[in-house]
């Protein structure tokens, strides 16, 4: 037979990606009174309750009914006696091949693994079972038992965060930083309760939630600044929607209106990370939009005396907007944009929104150079709809189109024209493809005009916005806008 023993979680779930969840392996089988704990050099027992787990395993033997209800709470690896952890796997193999689970059953089974005499034989069992006052409160021991275990990880992390700063050629940043995200991934992996992702949910709380949220009237998604655009995607928590172009069309612009929009106007928090610019760019770039002032005029530090009158109309508007500009030195991965995500969940401070200028260019994970380019783009796609359905925020991602374009008879854009990747478009819930006829052919009759094509959209029908872009102030608006 398989072993059935649970694997601790995947390395965005645990702590860390080498370290085992538990008592190191050295320590294990000793007695507790003998574990020595790393941080300090005390002998110290590490938070473990043996009647709780004693009890959760005699009541599993005891009723089908705990068994389910114990599983929702624990994996395994949260007893802190191995051979209690050896015992709940079988329990719950052999529960899953529908097997009668009692001592007599257990005994056997374990015996034909070999495994009876190291949790302590037949006997053992028994006594497991005539430990627990009663069933029904297995759950209750199970909760226990896994509180211990995030002590337990607590402490690991500690002495883990301890190590590296004790470390000789250690750089404080670099510690800091590791520090940080070792904690937030255990915080992180401690939010689970029970039936996390719905795989119980009865059709009866599915539909009454659902009157619910129709009993609170129209929902016209995410506010955006081109009422035909918003209407046509009505973007909600949990999408990703992806502004793809070529170089140069407008995607940043894109991006920070909608960023600007949501918090300067409506006062709702955002954050626009950008892995291409500079703050103070974007900076220019915000200022420009907002004042409507020219952005050459702000490059050059050149601002006439009716230019500084629109800025300080518009300067406490911009004081005050939720908007939060992230330009991480190095690039950024998107385990990286989880860990502030989950840090700014932490602080309350989580925005309604995420732009991301642009996916291409977010670093890949653990991966050197020499790595599958498509594999890599692919994983970063699929990355980032993970944090938009794990933060229940819309995430904005710009993307670049592939050269194909511009050797076309027809330079309009395409889904296939997504570069190196058709994870981008399989991932996202919307992909708005950016078109000006002026990036082509500057004479144009459309010359100041830009199409938002909606070539992919899952909640919605899919067809082109046209909107005025004005690119000396860094600014998209819907047509009658200035116009």
């Amino acid at each position: 037979m398989t072993s059935m023993t649970p694997q601790p979680p995947s390395s965005e779930a645990s702590l860390f990606e080498d370290d085992p969840v538990m008592v190191p392996a050295q320590d294990r089988g000793k007695a507790p009174d003998t574990f020595r704990a790393a941080s300090d050099g005390f002998d110290r027992v590490p938070p473990q309750d043996l009647d709780a787990e004693q009890s959760v395993l005699g009541g599993l033997q005891l009723s089908k009914d705990a068994i389910t209800e114990v599983m929702e709470i624990l994996k395994g690896y949260e007893f802190y006696k191995p051979a209690h952890e050896t015992i709940y796997n079988v329990i719950v193999d052999m529960y899953g091949k529908g097997e009668p689970v009692d001592p007599i059953t257990l005994g056997a089974e374990l015996t034909g693994l070999g495994q009876i005499s190291k949790i302590g034989g037949a006997p053992y069992l028994h006594a497991l079972v005539q430990s627990v006052p009663t069933a029904a409160n297995a759950s209750h021991y199970a909760e226990i038992v896994r509180d211990k275990w995030k002590l337990r990880q607590a402490i690991e992390a500690g002495t883990r965060v301890t190590a590296m700063g004790y470390a000789q050629d250690a750089d404080p940043a670099e510690v800091i930083e590791a520090s940080a995200a070792r904690l937030l991934a255990l915080q992180a992996s401690f939010d689970m309760g029970k039936d996390p992702a719905g795989w119980d949910a009865p059709m009866e709380e599915l539909v009454e939630a659902w009157e619910d949220d129709q009993a609170a009237g129209e929902d016209p998604g995410l506010p955006m600044p081109w009422q035909d655009l918003q209407a046509m995607l009505c973007t909600v928590p949990g999408h990703l929607v992806i502004l793809a172009g070529r170089p140069g069309m407008g995607k940043s612009v894109a991006l920070l209106d909608l960023m600007r929009h949501l918090a300067v106007v409506h006062g709702r928090p955002a954050a626009f990370v950008s892995l291409e610019m500079a703050r103070r760019q974007i900076m220019n770039r915000l200022i420009a939009a907002e004042a409507e002032i020219p952005q050459h005029h702000i490059r050059k530090r050149a601002l006439e005396s009716d230019q500084w009158a629109k800025y300080d109309r518009v300067r406490s508007r911009i004081t005050g907007a939720p908007l939060r500009l992230v330009v991480p030195p190095g690039g950024i991965t998107v385990p990286q944009v989880r860990s502030a995500l989950r840090r700014w969940q932490i602080e309350d401070r989580m925005p309604h929104a995420l732009a991301i200028d642009y996916l291409q260019i977010v670093k890949p994970e653990g991966q050197g150079r020499g790595g599958n380019r498509t594999n890599e783009v692919d994983t970063i796609a699929r990355g980032l709809k993970e944090l938009a359905l794990e933060f229940d925020i819309p995430v904005f991602a710009a993307a670049q189109l592939s050269r194909q374009t511009t050797g076309r008879d027809s330079k309009v854009p395409q889904l296939s024209d997504l570069r190196e990747s058709g994870e981008i478009e399989q991932a996202a819930d919307a992909v708005i493809l950016l078109h000006r006829e002026d990036y082509y052919e500057p004479e144009s009759e459309r010359a100041g005009e830009i199409d938002m094509i909606v070539a992919k959209n899952r909640e919605g029908s899919t067809g082109i916005v046209t909107a005025g872009f004005r690119g000396r102030f860094s600014k998209i608006e819907a047509m009658g806008q200035g116009f």
